[in-house]
């Protein structure tokens, strides 16, 4: 066994970058991925998890107290996986830190050799006794999965029911059954398609040619509100069909104007060899173009003839079933026998038919309710306006129900029950819970906010991220077709998956639907605490979660995880328990704000910290961007009684995923090591933990920079290594006795009310500046000089900083660069459901207001007065101005060519840069608020003329901005005037060119511009 007093590997070193790169690698694997057995929000890559284990599992060889007979064995079996392993603790250490991070490859997580050296480790360390891994936030399952992995028992629970169902599935089914529980998938869901098929087959037709559709391309349609007008606006984002090199398909629209009659719309199948050939889509941002007139239909009223329509996804027939509105068919793709490839053709009367006969079915079999009460569609409702990252209430959709076509409620309704009969008559009910699944899976491609892949030809995803936005045209499949998002290719995955995420030899576990703050298990009894929470106000679990339940409740009646065991009247996810920051929601008489979650998180380690062992060892997972967020977390845990004892980032996310501006996701997820505090912990003086804490942080961020780690993600891990000198103590004081809580208010100047993580900000912030300006010499005044703008913080001016600090922060781990522009990559942009007012989002780079005044206040930076200059702060999000936006401001009205000619006339040693050239034009200098309100700022004579005065980042800009107009006689006199004045302009330039992106203009223009600086 472990002493108590011996560390953990975890709490010395990890292989961050080898295990990261493993990790981000995962996230791209599809196939045969325990994690595609069914969608779960924010879960975590089993590489990652599986690495942290391990190291929280096995003891560090070079700790006195590091048991003789582990080393002993551990050298006997990684002699399995390398050649030699030198004599030395310190070389053992290597060797273990070398296994933890070559196990962390996919391809070798099922390998035999490794999976016996992994578990030979965990049994050495611990004995006889096998190690308990408790995650009380499982989610996905990631962790307990690699705990049965490396032979731990494991304790996984959550609150979520459909959570618990994978969680079920993952670690008790399939290590009970293994791949008997695939090929039961197979037979069963044969017979069910079978089955299904009878009932659905003619409202899904084959063409008369033999073809056979397998999805139908619809769009949206409002009618236009322009006088002589009132055609009918298909809502289509684009009429491109396929852009796939060897087939790029369009529609390609024209208007009909029979004479005393509404204009129309007719479409036509056409391949264009140019982009200008596709018309453009006739709705943006919730604005409709009407294509007869031209006319724009403001947001308002989309949504009002849209709500009209419970969300407009359903055709609208008379009684003779002839179309009269809502959804229009644009077009329908189908495989045709003996013929590769897609093709696309217009729709015809048939198709309309169809739908109609479907929509008639739809009325017959759900006029009376299913034996346990419920309706056979989901009429339950959709959580309120407001909620995280719902869109769709305001167009109409209030039920769940109203996020499918007729015909696919038909489809998952006939699914149900023909489930729910197949299943009993076979007495099979272990393979009921994957037939459901295999429907919800359906359901994420098969609902009216769904859109066809252009270059895949397939029907997307609804959740590619967190939200549920609104979508204009969508895509139904051809459930009973064999192509994608069909019943056959669900139970194909799903049975693929079961395969795959069998592990031989491992014992099944029964996950529990139980609250995080309330655990069933025994005061220790745990050998490791290892959790991913709640991301505070990130990811809305529980809602997002109900358009599975809701599906899930009708093919699993009377399932024992599918309810809410605290509230027995709420028919959906709970929502009262679950610790989320969420204001639309109350627990008790409390809105569930941040004191809820600090509460909430405070409970919930608390009773972790009781489950585990007095020698136990924990870990917490949190990858927030913003401040708040961490905060409430932290203080959670330091509430919870928890000390940190280590910190390692680890890439989790896609480096294409990184978005810059608001947004709650990093590249890393950083892991907290921790440990029970103990009983006795002494209080701490504050001067010794703020003399510290310098130190630390500057060491810390080598490392990990070192590591790749850059920008923000190294902010935030450089948190645990500052909250382990904070959380050693029961308390921190000042020299009067005053408590100096985790957070406070950044702005204020005494500690106890400033808070200890506003003087974690300000030396990141320093240290970063000390490092991107060249000026390391003045490290040594940061260690008891904190506070003020002294050193390296004060060697050029504000707005140098601020820039510096702000380029510096958007760098991204491992060379990867935040995006630049409008263009966000990885998740869908919601753009086209927002208000006609919202602006899109403008070129340079953004961060959170937050963020931003969290490094500059402590660093002698007044926000306010670089408003409108070099920043601009719209909806709590800080932009930086492009160059080419400060042209007007440098050279003022008459421009860059008159300030040019100037200069040119000017001897080198009398030539200045004035701000607004001689124009007098003066900015508009503006303050903002906090957050999200805007303050007015008075600007006095005093302040405008010093904003006058050109800065040194004023005459970088300036310098960049002749380059890019060519005006290489005045550049070369402004650098000359520059090299006269002194070492500040290169310095900074210098600075900035390896500050910006690769790609970007201004590294562009700055690389270019020093080339021309005299030599």
């Amino acid at each position: 066994m472990i002493p108590k007093e011996c560390k953990r590997l975890a709490e010395v070193d990890f292989p961050i970058s080898v295990v990261s790169k493993h990790a981000v690698r995962e996230k791209s694997i599809r196939h045969g991925h325990p994690s595609t057995l069914h969608l779960w929000w924010a879960r975590r890559p089993l590489a990652a998890c599986r690495a942290m284990l391990l190291a929280l599992l096995l003891p560090d060889p070079c700790d006195p107290a590091c048991p003789a007979e582990f080393k002993k064995r551990a050298r006997t079996l990684l002699l399995k996986v390398r050649h030699t392993i030198g004599p030395k603790d310190q070389e053992l250490r290597q060797a273990l830190l070398k296994f933890i991070g070559d196990f962390a490859n996919w391809d070798l997580s099922a390998d035999r050799t490794y999976l016996e050296v992994s578990r030979g480790l965990v049994k050495a360390a611990h004995g006889e006794e096998t190690p308990l891994v408790v995650d009380p936030f499982a989610g996905g399952g990631s962790i307990p999965l690699e705990a049965l992995r490396l032979g731990c028992e494991t304790f996984a629970s959550d609150l979520n029911p459909v959570a618990c169902l994978i969680l079920k599935v993952m670690l008790e089914d399939i290590p009970r059954h293994g791949p008997e529980l695939a090929e039961g998938l197979r037979r069963l869901g044969a017979e069910v398609k079978q089955a299904a098929g009878k009932e659905l087959g003619e409202f899904y037709p084959d063409d008369p040619d033999g073809a056979r559709p397998i999805a139908y391309l619809w769009a949206r349609t409002v009618q236009c509100e322009a006088p002589n007008c009132g055609a009918e606006i298909p809502l289509a984002r684009s009429f491109w069909l396929c852009k796939k090199a060897n087939r790029r398909r369009t529609l390609l629209y024209r208007v009909i104007r029979p004479k005393g009659e509404t204009p129309r719309v007719e479409f036509q199948v056409f391949e264009p060899k140019t982009e200008s050939e596709v018309s453009d889509g006739t709705v943006n941002r919730a604005k409709a173009n009407c294509p007869c007139c031209n006319m724009i239909l403001s947001p308002d009223r989309v949504r009002a003839q849209l709500a009209a329509q419970r969300g407009g996804a359903d055709v609208i027939f008379d009684n003779n079933g002839q179309r009269t509105g809502g959804a229009r068919l644009l077009a329908v793709v189908t495989l045709k026998p003996g013929e590769q490839g897609r093709h696309y053709r217009l729709p015809t009367e048939p198709d309309y038919q169809a739908v109609w006969k479907a929509s008639k079915s739809l009325e017959r079999v759900t006029a009376a309710k299913l034996p346990n009460g419920l309706s056979p569609v989901p009429d339950e409702p959709l959580p309120p306006i407001g909620t995280l990252g719902f869109r769709v209430q305001r167009y109409g959709m209030l039920q769940w129900g109203d996020l499918f076509t007729a015909r696919q409620k038909l489809a998952f309704v006939t699914l149900a029950s023909t489930i729910r009969s197949v299943v009993g008559a076979q007495n099979l009910q272990k393979l009921q819970q994957l037939l459901a699944m295999v429907c919800t899976k359906l359901a994420d491609r098969n609902n009216s906010l769904v859109n066809w892949s252009l270059g895949v030809e397939c029907p997307n995803q609804l959740f590619k991220g967190t939200a549920l936005p609104m979508g204009w045209d969508f895509c139904e499949s051809n459930i009973l077709s064999d192509s994608s998002a069909s019943v056959d290719q669900s139970i194909d995955n799903i049975a693929r998956n079961t395969l795959a995420s069998y592990i031989q030899g491992t014992q099944p576990s029964s996950p529990q639907l139980a609250d995080a703050c309330e655990s069933i298990l025994p005061d220790q009894s745990a050998s490791v605490w290892f959790t991913d929470p709640p991301y505070y106000d990130a990811v809305p679990y529980s809602d997002l979660s109900d358009f599975f339940f809701v599906w899930l409740k009708r093919g699993l009646p009377d399932h024992p995880l599918l309810h809410d065991p605290f509230d027995l009247e709420n028919g959906l996810t709970p929502k009262t328990r679950e610790i989320v920051q969420d204001e639309t929601k109350s627990f008790g008489s409390q809105l569930k704000g941040r004191t809820f979650f600090e509460e909430a998180m405070a409970r919930a380690f608390t009773r972790g910290r009781r489950v585990l062992k007095e020698d136990g060892v924990g870990s917490v997972v949190f990858a927030h961007k913003t401040t708040e967020g961490w905060e409430a977390l932290l203080s959670g845990m330091i509430r919870g009684g928890w000390v940190i004892t280590g910190s390692w980032p680890i890439a989790t996310e896609r480096y294409s995923r990184f978005r810059a501006r608001d947004s709650a996701a990093l590249a890393t997820s950083v892991h907290l090591v921790c440990r029970p505090r103990p009983k006795d912990a002494p209080v701490g003086d504050w001067s010794l933990v703020l003399h510290e804490l310098p130190r630390r942080m500057a060491d810390w961020m080598e490392r990990l920079q070192g590591e790749g780690v850059r920008g923000a993600d190294l902010v935030f891990a450089c948190i645990g290594p500052a909250l382990e000198i904070y959380s050693r103590y029961s308390k921190v004081v000042d020299a009067e006795e005053r408590v100096i809580l985790l957070g406070g208010d950044p702005e204020a100047t005494e500690p106890h009310k400033r808070g200890f993580l506003a003087y974690v900000w300000e030396v990141v912030g320093r240290t970063a500046l000390e490092q991107v300006l060249g000026t390391a010499e003045a490290r040594a005044r940061n260690s008891l000089a904190l506070s003020g703008a002294e050193g390296a913080a004060g060697a050029l001016e504000e707005d140098a900083r601020l820039t510096a600090l702000f380029l510096w922060t958007l760098q991204s781990t491992n060379g990867a660069q935040a995006n630049e522009g409008a263009e966000e990559s990885g998740e869908e942009s919601e753009e086209d459901e927002k208000e006609e007012a919202s602006p899109r989002k403008k070129p340079g780079f953004s961060l959170i207001f937050d963020v931003v005044r969290r490094f500059a206040q402590p660093l002698g930076i007044h926000l306010p007065e670089w408003e409108g200059r070099i920043i601009e702060t719209t909806k709590g999000v800080v932009r930086l101005l492009p160059v080419g936006e400060r042209s007007r401001q440098l050279f003022g009205e008459e421009g860059a060519s008159a300030v040019a000619d100037r200069i040119e006339r000017t001897p080198t040693g009398q030539v200045q840069l004035n701000l607004f050239g001689e124009s007098g034009v003066e900015p508009e200098i503006r303050g903002r608020g906090r957050g999200r309100k805007k303050a007015a700022a008075n600007v006095g004579d005093e302040a405008l003329r010093t904003h006058r005065e050109a800065t040194t980042l004023d005459r970088v800009h300036a310098a960049m901005l002749l380059q890019a107009g060519g005006r290489t006689n005045a550049l070369r006199a402004l650098l000359e005037a520059e090299q006269q004045r002194g070492p500040d302009f290169l310095r900074l330039a210098n600075a900035l060119s390896a500050l910006y992106p690769k790609e970007s203009e201004e590294k562009r223009l700055l690389d270019a511009m020093l080339l021309a600086v005299p030599r």
